[in-house]
């Protein structure tokens, strides 16, 4: 099934620790991903729903596998832990897929490993079922994210606040290497450690830095912008990640551990859904400020290697984060000047940006639905398909509407604004309520509804009548106002 090829396995021991999946009762294949598996280059013809569901539960090790539970630190909520590692996930092996790239297969909610501080290693249905949709969401948006193979139910009961039943997540990603797993060997003053990791970062995903006067540096700087145009993807779309920490922020630049995340609904710059957010740090709107933080701790981690001089060090770093701030901003103005059907640019587009998003927040319009109904008005629609979406109706809507005319010339034709602005602007989101429709009936085995909703969102930029209730935003009584991460 699986060609492996294990890179992470061969670094030295303190780098990851053995780790064997728990018994399964009667593991039982939810949901396989055959498109990812054809692009991983997995022979999976002729394999039954229960082999794949044995495999993938962990109960039968395919040949090459190395099972491993990696090393890392973090920061959590701005607060340091020096020891934190892969305490319900283990790394089955790497693959080389059809493109040549690399990618991690790892096992999420297989069971207790050597990090797992008194925790069950497992994971309940839902948390499982959420990663799923949200990962293939993603990867249907244009916006990086680790995927999803496979989701299996394992037979057993996890104890949350209440026994749930358990589940095993099949994760891809580029890799699994994060932030925190620089600081694990930084707080250890592991300088030679800290290299080791930073050759084989620059390795499997920097290459071309290999090159540079400065090949660290240049693997700094390369991270940074990754992570400030990923960020600024987020905020196109109205996602809050909801869990920033740095053992949450991949160096390979993909959306990762995004378990309490959600999309907004009507727009709120400080909105927070994460349970576990009580101040609000990971707030949609301070996101690009977390992000920037998050570069800045993996900059004290490789200041040794930035330059032997602490203060030229210091300054290098500094200039990275400053890109950072520059990247971001450019990437968040292109974004959101095509989400409103601009073209080159203008000297007052961030400024009509930002009165549209704040004409929005006072009217409490929804986010997904008024961008996307703003292409319509583009392409002729009457004006009322956009200004009923707001609650509160807005005067000042009309003014920026005649600005916004203005300002989108005659370059294109309405048909061809629309279809420019359509193709950017999702008609569909994995929106909360639905999310935890899917589970809530899934719990009791019915797994329908998820499986319409992954269908669904796989083509999110479509407009489907026989999906169009998948994109309401909910009633008040359905509203999800808090989501969990499942640990």
């Amino acid at each position: 099934m699986f060609s492996f090829d294990n890179s992470y396995a061969r670094l030295p021991q303190t780098f990851h620790r053995p780790a064997r999946p728990a018994a399964a009762r009667a593991p039982g294949l939810i949901r396989f991903n055959h498109a990812l598996a054809a692009e991983l280059g997995l022979d999976v013809e002729g394999a039954s729903d229960v082999r794949l569901a044995q495999v993938l539960s962990g109960q039968v090790m395919p040949v090459g596998a190395e099972p491993l539970a990696q090393a890392y630190a973090g920061h959590q909520f701005g607060h340091f832990n020096p020891q934190l590692g892969d305490g319900r996930a283990l790394l089955l092996g790497e693959v080389i897929d059809r493109d040549g790239r690399r990618r991690d297969i790892q096992l999420k909610g297989s069971g207790p490993t050597a990090f797992s501080r008194n925790g069950d290693g497992m994971a309940a249905l839902g948390p499982v079922l959420r990663e799923y949709i949200v990962s293939e969401a993603f990867a249907a948006l244009g916006v990086p994210a680790t995927r999803a193979l496979a989701a299996v139910s394992t037979g057993e009961q996890v104890v949350r606040e209440t026994m749930l039943p358990g589940a095993v997540f099949t994760r891809i990603a580029a890799s699994h290497i994060r932030v925190g797993t620089f600081q694990f060997f930084a707080a250890q003053g592991d300088e030679e450690a800290v290299q080791t990791l930073a050759d084989y970062v620059i390795d499997r995903h920097y290459p071309h830095a290999r090159g540079a006067e400065n090949p660290y540096l240049a693997m700094l700087t390369l991270i940074a912008e990754r992570q400030a145009r990923l960020i600024a993807r987020w905020l196109s779309i109205g996602f809050i990640h909801g869990v920033m920490n740095t053992d949450n922020m991949a160096i390979s630049g993909e959306t990762i551990d995004f378990g309490p995340c959600a999309f907004l609904d009507e727009y709120d710059p400080r909105k927070v859904f994460s349970s576990i957010d009580q101040r609000g740090r990971y707030a949609y709107a301070n996101q690009p400020g977390i992000g920037q933080w998050n570069i800045a701790r993996l900059a004290e981690c490789l200041l040794p290697l930035l330059d032997a001089d602490e203060e030229m060090a210091l300054e290098a770093a500094n200039g990275v984060l400053k890109d950072f701030g520059d990247v971001f901003q450019a990437e968040w103005l292109a974004l959101f000047t095509a989400k409103l059907g601009l073209t080159g640019e203008g000297p007052d587009d961030r400024q009509l940006v930002s009165d549209f998003l704040e004409l929005m927040h006072q009217g409490e319009a929804d986010f997904t639905l008024t961008f996307r109904s703003l292409s319509k008005v583009a392409g002729g629609a009457a004006v009322e398909t956009l200004t009923d979406l707001f609650a509160v109706p807005q005067p000042g809507l009309a003014d920026w509407l005649i600005r916004w005319r203005g300002r989108i010339g005659n370059d294109r034709t309405p048909s061809e604004r629309q279809a420019a602005m359509e193709a950017v602007n999702p008609a569909l989101i994995p929106r909360n309520h639905r999310i935890e429709e899917a589970i809530a009936a899934a719990v009791y085995n019915d797994f329908s509804f998820f499986h319409r909703l992954v269908d669904a969102l796989a083509n999110p930029y479509v407009e489907d009548p026989e999906t169009a209730d998948l994109s309401v935003p909910p009633k008040p009584d359905e509203r999800v106002t808090r989501t969990f991460c499942g640990t």
